[in-house]
Protein backbone atom coordinates (compact mmCIF):
# COMPACT_ATOMS: atom_id res chain seq x y z
CA UNK A 1 0.00 0.00 0.00
CA UNK A 2 2.84 2.26 0.86
CA UNK A 3 4.44 1.82 -2.48
CA UNK A 4 0.89 2.34 -4.13
CA UNK A 5 0.79 5.67 -2.52
CA UNK A 6 4.15 6.39 -3.25
CA UNK A 7 4.04 5.65 -6.71
CA UNK A 8 0.14 8.05 -7.03
CA UNK A 9 2.25 10.79 -5.54
CA UNK A 10 5.60 10.75 -8.44
CA UNK A 11 2.66 10.61 -11.00
CA UNK A 12 0.73 13.64 -9.17
CA UNK A 13 4.03 15.66 -9.27
CA UNK A 14 4.89 14.58 -12.94
CA UNK A 15 1.63 16.00 -13.93
CA UNK A 16 1.98 19.20 -11.90
CA UNK A 17 5.41 19.91 -13.89
CA UNK A 18 3.78 19.23 -17.09
CA UNK A 19 1.01 21.03 -16.45
CA UNK A 20 3.13 24.19 -15.74
CA UNK A 21 4.93 23.28 -18.90
CA UNK A 22 8.54 22.89 -16.54
CA UNK A 23 10.89 20.34 -18.13
CA UNK A 24 11.08 17.00 -16.06
CA UNK A 25 13.37 17.26 -13.64
CA UNK A 26 16.93 16.65 -14.68
CA UNK A 27 16.55 17.02 -18.01
CA UNK A 28 18.40 19.83 -19.96
CA UNK A 29 18.21 21.79 -23.12
CA UNK A 30 20.75 19.26 -24.55
CA UNK A 31 18.52 16.29 -23.29
CA UNK A 32 15.60 17.35 -24.86
CA UNK A 33 17.16 17.94 -28.37
CA UNK A 34 18.86 14.80 -27.92
CA UNK A 35 15.16 13.37 -27.25
CA UNK A 36 13.95 15.20 -30.37
CA UNK A 37 16.61 13.50 -32.62
CA UNK A 38 16.34 10.03 -31.16
CA UNK A 39 12.59 10.05 -31.77
CA UNK A 40 12.61 11.67 -35.29
CA UNK A 41 15.12 8.54 -36.04
CA UNK A 42 12.44 6.34 -35.28
CA UNK A 43 9.68 7.63 -37.22
CA UNK A 44 8.53 10.64 -35.24
CA UNK A 45 6.55 8.60 -32.77
CA UNK A 46 6.25 6.89 -29.94
CA UNK A 47 3.98 4.24 -30.19
CA UNK A 48 5.88 0.57 -29.29
CA UNK A 49 8.29 -1.20 -28.30
CA UNK A 50 10.20 -0.74 -31.28
CA UNK A 51 9.91 3.00 -31.11
CA UNK A 52 10.61 3.18 -27.19
CA UNK A 53 13.86 0.95 -27.05
CA UNK A 54 15.63 2.80 -29.91
CA UNK A 55 15.11 6.24 -28.26
CA UNK A 56 16.22 4.49 -25.03
CA UNK A 57 19.29 3.75 -26.14
CA UNK A 58 20.09 6.86 -28.34
CA UNK A 59 19.42 9.39 -24.98
CA UNK A 60 20.99 7.10 -22.22
CA UNK A 61 17.49 7.88 -20.21
CA UNK A 62 15.31 5.36 -18.87
CA UNK A 63 11.34 4.42 -20.01
CA UNK A 64 10.20 6.33 -17.20
CA UNK A 65 11.88 9.34 -18.63
CA UNK A 66 11.48 9.23 -22.00
CA UNK A 67 7.35 9.17 -20.98
CA UNK A 68 7.82 11.97 -19.06
CA UNK A 69 9.56 14.21 -21.68
CA UNK A 70 6.58 12.78 -24.23
CA UNK A 71 4.18 14.30 -21.65
CA UNK A 72 6.08 17.49 -21.43
CA UNK A 73 6.77 18.16 -25.38
CA UNK A 74 3.01 17.49 -25.06
CA UNK A 75 2.11 20.32 -22.98
CA UNK A 76 4.27 22.58 -24.91
CA UNK A 77 2.62 21.52 -28.18
CA UNK A 78 6.00 20.15 -29.33
CA UNK A 79 4.15 16.93 -29.87
CA UNK A 80 0.96 15.65 -29.88
CA UNK A 81 -1.08 12.50 -28.21
CA UNK A 82 -2.30 9.51 -30.66
CA UNK A 83 -5.71 8.22 -30.45
CA UNK A 84 -3.54 4.67 -30.43
CA UNK A 85 -1.63 5.97 -26.90
CA UNK A 86 1.64 6.97 -28.62
CA UNK A 87 2.67 10.61 -29.06
CA UNK A 88 4.20 12.07 -32.44
CA UNK A 89 6.48 14.67 -32.44
CA UNK A 90 5.60 18.11 -34.67
CA UNK A 91 9.11 19.82 -34.09
CA UNK A 92 12.28 19.93 -36.20
CA UNK A 93 12.20 17.37 -38.88
CA UNK A 94 9.38 16.06 -37.70
CA UNK A 95 7.40 19.16 -38.26
CA UNK A 96 4.30 18.75 -40.65
CA UNK A 97 4.70 19.86 -44.04
CA UNK A 98 2.24 22.53 -44.92
CA UNK A 99 0.80 22.36 -47.84
CA UNK A 100 1.70 24.97 -50.83
CA UNK A 101 -1.38 27.17 -51.67
CA UNK A 102 -3.64 26.59 -54.77
CA UNK A 103 -1.94 29.46 -56.51
CA UNK A 104 1.46 28.41 -55.86
CA UNK A 105 1.27 25.25 -57.67
CA UNK A 106 -0.70 26.98 -61.14
CA UNK A 107 2.18 29.17 -60.81
CA UNK A 108 4.45 26.57 -60.84
CA UNK A 109 3.03 24.07 -63.67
Amino acid sequence: MKNALAGLSLVVLTAGCVELGMAPEGTTPEILAAWDSAVASVGCSLISEKDYLPVELQTGLPREKVIEIAQYKVAREQAVSLENGGVESVVGVCAPVAEPAAEQVAQAG
